[in-house]
């Protein structure tokens, strides 16, 4: 069986290209011959909030195909696209869908391959975007027409499907546990690493920092006198993808300059460890969300974590058992890191989420996808 991946790859950055060379490689683990193709340019410079799309401490994935072909903007290279793809003959193709952007070209090269008999299959990570924009549901409509069935790694992200078109064919695959980051260090060696204090209690807020991400309430949070008590650190590491200075201005009023530890560049690929193996806890605030790879590196580093409960982010942190599901307010969130701390909870959570994440394997992200081609 053969299959080709369309979407970001080495060398662009981020948590989707992530997640395609790491489903690339368990295809290929699995006796399932599969390669990506990705983008020449995936955003137009003057759309891209961050400081630069791609990876430029990290190396190409060992043993993994990428050939750069689309231009998200030009569509002369949609044609060369689904004109490669259809040479290397594939069983189906796997699109990743997340953001309407990228359904013109996506849209167009999947309707190309369905056309010509390649049964394709999309990956949502999101249908309605966290920040939306006029035009975001037609071209997200013109898209999921194009495909035949889908995999959503959210129940929530699989009912907006539902919104757009009646009774697809879909599958429900958790979001699988990242397994590219390195092996955990000690708590001590991060620390070290980081600069940090051996006996500080450390919270971590990790990722692009965008307004649906909720950074501002976790602010708030260890603004109330509960947690200022407490002597709490948080670090707040990934590059912003807003302005700063309205965090930076809420940082002083709050009185919590000393709390808090910012580490504003894109944290590469080696670092990651060091933060996460750092912390005490991960804290996911968002204002909205479908699923999120943070909570699945967190897994992979054995650490409690807080989520909010938007999206998909409580169907893989049960409450009070590997971590904690707060309400979408400072007050919820600040009386859920007292808990952890002052009944010193890392220990049973740390347990829990040992045995939680047997769950969120590679092999079963594969499998079912494969069942889902097989049905059609």
């Amino acid at each position: 069986m053969r299959t080709i991946i369309v979407g970001p790859a080495f060398p662009l950055r981020g948590g989707i290209a992530n997640l395609n060379e790491s489903l690339c490689k368990a295809f290929l683990d699995n006796g399932i011959e599969s390669e990506i193709v990705s983008f020449t340019l995936q955003y137009p410079e003057f759309l891209f909030p961050g400081k630069t799309q791609f990876d430029e401490t990290g190396k190409h994935p060992d043993g993994i195909r990428i050939t750069e072909l689309i231009n998200s903007i030009n569509p002369f290279t949609w044609r060369k696209t689904y004109q490669y793809i259809l040479k290397q003959k594939p069983d189906f193709v796997v699109l990743r869908f997340w953001l309407p952007l990228m359904a013109p070209a996506l849209g167009t090269i999947a309707k190309k391959l369905r056309k010509n008999g390649v049964k394709v299959i999309a990956i949502t990570d999101n249908v309605i975007p966290h920040e939306s924009k006029p035009g975001d549901k037609l071209l997200t409509k013109y898209f999921l027409k194009q495909c035949h069935a889908f995999v959503a790694m959210s129940n929530s992200v699989l009912e907006d499907i539902r919104t757009f078109i009646k009774n697809p064919n879909t599958r429900f695959i958790p979001h699988p546990i990242y397994d590219i980051f390195g092996t955990a260090v000690s708590k001590e060696e991060a620390r070290n690493h980081l600069n940090i204090e051996h006996n500080e209690k450390v919270v971590l807020f990790f990722g692009f920092v965008r307004k649906y991400k909720g950074l501002d309430l976790l602010l708030e949070a260890f603004g109330k006198e509960e947690l200022k008590s407490q002597n709490i650190k948080l670090i707040v590491a990934g590059e912003f993808y807003e302005n700063e200075e309205p965090y930076i201005t809420r940082i002083k009023e709050l009185g919590i300059e000393d709390s808090v530890i910012l580490r504003k560049d894109f944290i590469p690929l080696d670092e990651v460890k060091y933060y996460f193996c750092a912390a005490d806890i991960i804290a996911q605030p968002y204002k909205t969300a479908t699923q999120s790879g943070v909570t699945q590196i967190g897994y992979h580093f054995n650490k409690p974590m807080l989520v909010t409960n938007v999206g998909g982010l409580s169907e893989i942190i049960p409450h009070n058992k590997v971590g904690y599901v707060c309400n979408v307010d400072s007050v919820s969130i600040a009386k859920s890191l007292c808990d952890f701390f002052e009944n010193n909870r890392i220990i049973e959570f740390t347990t829990n989420v040992i045995e939680e994440k047997k769950k969120f394997s590679w092999d079963n992200m594969v499998k079912g996808i494969i069942d889902l081609v097989k049905s059609l």
